[in-house]
């Protein structure tokens, strides 16, 4: 029987990296890695309800990762948060990014910055279930219990 590894402790082991202390990282590479996590774990919902063309695939990722979306969600969960996971998110929300918002409010897109940092603290500290506990529970807080197909706005 396969033992089974994290995808971080795979990618680590491959490639020759490193754990790191998390906390010391700045919020924005969390955030780069967050939206990328994030990204990943919408599409593979996407791919796994039903085998659709991509251009369809992509229409429906557009509703879900988008900074208005992810503000929405994260405005959500935020009650669900540990102490620890509100502070990160409270450091990504207040970074600043070198970028500006592109079709999305600045308080949407700070937001879904802490968003995606706090996604991305938690995937570096392999706790890949809080990730999905919390993407799932900002869903179904927006009445969804899944993502649904046939509804063209966002959560």
């Amino acid at each position: 029987m396969e033992e089974s590894v994290s995808l971080l402790g795979q990618i680590r082991h491959q490639f020759g990296g490193k754990a790191q202390d998390v906390r010391s990282y700045s919020p924005l590479p969390l955030a780069y890695l967050g939206d990328a996590v994030y990204d990943l774990i919408i599409r593979s919902v996407l791919v796994g309800q039903a085998n659709r063309p991509v251009n369809e695939l992509n229409q429906r990722a557009e509703a879900y990762v988008n900074a208005k979306a992810q503000s929405r969600l994260m405005e959500r969960i935020l009650d669900c948060l540990t102490e620890e996971e509100a502070a990160v998110y409270r450091r990504g929300r207040n970074a600043h990014p070198r970028s500006a918002a592109r079709n999305a409010s600045w308080k949407d897109y700070r937001e879904a910055t802490g968003l995606e940092a706090l996604i991305g603290y938690l995937y570096l500290t392999e706790r890949v279930s809080r990730i999905l506990e919390l993407v799932k529970a900002g869903i179904e807080k927006s009445g969804e219990k899944e993502i649904p197909w046939t509804q063209n706005t966002a959560p």
